[in-house]
C-alpha cells in the first residue's frame, strides 16, 4: 500500500499527496461504514475455505520473498527479471557480505526454533545485526549507500523532533478534488482485499477460523482497521491497516489484544529511539521475514489437490501473490479463476457458489478494464 501511495498515485498517476491522502480519509470512512453494516465480514465469509489455506500460503511466499528481496539475495535481471546475489565484484564488502549475514541469520533463528527457544525470530535478528557490526568495525562490511548499504553502527540513540509531523498534518484537506474518486477507488480496492487476505493468513496460521472458515469477533477487527486508515490518513501517512508481519506474533504463542497492545507501545518507543532501530539493517530483519514466510506454508496441507474445481485457483492465488507483488491481486486471480471454473465446469451449484462470490468476480473483472 505504502509503494502503491507513492509511485501509482503520486508518481505514476502523477495526483498530488494531498489528494492521495485524503482518497485513503475517505476510504477509511466508507470502511467503517462497511464494517458497521457487516458488508466486509461477509466478504471474507464468502471467499471458500480452499481459498483461504492458499491466501495464507501465497502470503507467506510473498513475505519470504519481499525478506529476500531487501537481503539483496534476490536481485533484478534485464534478462530473467529475477536471479541470485553473485558473491563477487564491486559491491562484495557490502552488499554480499550482508546477503550471507541473512543466511546466518536464517540459520540461527532455524536452530533457535528447533531448539524451542522463545523470542528466536527476535533474538535471530539482534544477533544478525551484531555480526554485521562486528563485521564492519573488522573492515569485512564497508557500507555504500550507493548499494543501499547502510552502516550499521549506532551513531544516536534518541530523538525527540517530531516537527516534521507539522508539515503533514491536515494536509488531507488542502487538495484539488479532479479525478477523485478514481484514486479513492483504486486505494479501496487494493485496501480491502489486502486487509481481508492479511487476515485470513494470520488467523488461518492462528487457528482463529471456526470449521466454516469464519472469523469471531471479526467486526472489532475490521473496525480498528478502518478506524486508523482515517485517522493515519489526518496525521499525514499512507494506509494505516493490518500488518501481515503479525504472524511473527502469532508465533511466538500471541492470539490476544495483548499483543497487539504491547507491539503499539514498542512503536512509541521506536518512534523515540529511531535513530538507533533505524540503524538496525535489512539483512538483519530479512531472515525473520524468511521464517514467517516458512510458518505461513503449512496451511498448504488443509488444500484439497485431488479436486481441481479447488486446487487450480488456490495455485494460481498462491502463484500471483509474490509473482504480482500483491496479495489483492491473488485474492482477485483466486476468486475470479474459483467462480469461472465451478461455474463452467458445472460445479457451482455443488459448490454452493453465493451470490455474493459472483459479485466480487464481476467488480474483480471490472477493477481490470477501468482501473
Amino acid at each position: 500500500l505504502n509503494a502503491y501511495f507513492a509511485y501509482t498515485v503520486v508518481l505514476t498517476m502523477g495526483y498530488s499527496w494531498q489528494m492521495a491522502l485524503l482518497a485513503v480519509f475517505v476510504e477509511g470512512i466508507v470502511f467503517i461504514v462497511l464494517s458497521l453494516t457487516n458488508v466486509r465480514e461477509d466478504i471474507f465469509n464468502a471467499i471458500p475455505l480452499t481459498l483461504k489455506s492458499a491466501v495464507s500460503v501465497g502470503i507467506g511466499l510473498f513475505v519470504a520473498f519481499v525478506g529476500l528481496q531487501n537481503a539483496k539475495l534476490i536481485v533484478n535481471s534485464d534478462s530473467t527479471l529475477l536471479t541470485y546475489q553473485h558473491f563477487k565484484g564491486e559491491t562484495f564488502h557490502s552488499v554480499g557480505i550482508g546477503a550471507l549475514l541473512t543466511l546466518v541469520g536464517v540459520l540461527l533463528i532455524a536452530v533457535m526454533l528447533i531448539k524451542n527457544v522463545k523470542g528466536a525470530i527476535l533474538y535471530g535478528i539482534i544477533l544478525t545485526w551484531v555480526l554485521g557490526i562486528i563485521c564492519e568495525l573488522t573492515g569485512i562490511y564497508v557500507p555504500d549507500a550507493e548499494a543501499g548499504m547502510y552502516s550499521v553502527i549506532p551513531t544516536a540513540f534518541v530523538s525527540f523532533d517530531f516537527s516534521s509531523l507539522g508539515n503533514t498534518f491536515g494536509q488531507v484537506f488542502n487538495l484539488d478534488f479532479t479525478n477523485f474518486i478514481v484514486v479513492m477507488f483504486a486505494f479501496l480496492f487494493v485496501d480491502l482485499f489486502d486487509t481481508l487476505g492479511t487476515l485470513i493468513g494470520v488467523t488461518s496460521k492462528a487457528d482463529m477460523l471456526d470449521e466454516e472458515g469464519k472469523l469471531p469477533r471479526i467486526k472489532g477487527a475490521l473496525l480498528a482497521d478502518a478506524i486508523a486508515t482515517s485517522a493515519g490518513a489526518v496525521l499525514g501517512t499512507s494506509t494505516t491497516t493490518t500488518y501481515v508481519e503479525s504472524a511473527s506474533g502469532v508465533t511466538e504463542g500471541g492470539r490476544t489484544g495483548l499483543t497487539a497492545a504491547t507491539t503499539a507501545v514498542l512503536f512509541l518507543l521506536a518512534s523515540i529511539f529511531s535513530p538507533l532501530f533505524l540503524t538496525i539493517p535489512s539483512f538483519a530483519t530479512a531472515p525473520a521475514l524468511i521464517v514467517v514466510g516458512f510458518y505461513m506454508m503449512g496451511a498448504v496441507a488443509k488444500i484439497n489437490f485431488d479436486d481441481m474445481t479447488d486446487a487450480i485457483p488456490a495455485f494460481l492465488t498462491i502463484l500471483v501473490m509474490p509473482l504480482a507483488y500483491s496479495i489483492s491481486e491473488g485474492i482477485a486471480i483466486g476468486v475470479v479463476s474459483w467462480t469461472l471454473i465451478n461455474l463452467l465446469s458445472g460445479k457451482a451449484k455443488e459448490k454452493k457458489i453465493t451470490p455474493l462470490m459472483y459479485v466480487l468476480t464481476v467488480l474483480f473483472i471490472l477493477k481490470y478494464i477501468f482501473l
